[in-house]
């Protein structure tokens, strides 16, 4: 399965590289106020895909924490329910008879 794996991603590697190759062009990008810029495309591209993993780790972080903080607070509720049931609950002594006449 490890070899697989690796296999993969050499054939990923060799796939992205190549493609880094042909696409070494000169794009430009084109600011406000008469800006510019040329950089290489595969620069670019590279750019963009890490600013969208960037965004997309940050918007799933918050509900991330959110589980992990109610996960929590579950099994703390379930600890507290197993050590309940655990321990016996105290029984109440039966009330004493009172017979009318006897001491």
């Amino acid at each position: 399965m490890r070899a697989i794996m690796w296999f993969i991603r050499i054939l990923l590697f060799i796939l992205l590289f190549g493609f880094a190759i042909k696409n070494d062009h000169l794009a430009t990008l084109n600011f406000y106020f008469g800006g510019q810029w040329q950089l290489p495309l595969v620069f670019v591209i590279l750019v963009s895909f890490a600013a969208g993993a960037l965004l997309g780790v940050t918007a799933t972080f918050a509900s991330l924490l959110r589980q992990r903080r109610e996960i929590s607070h579950l099994r703390r509720q379930l600890e507290r329910a197993e050590r309940e049931k655990a321990s016996p609950a105290p029984v109440e002594p039966a009330p004493e008879l009172q017979v009318p006449g006897l001491p």
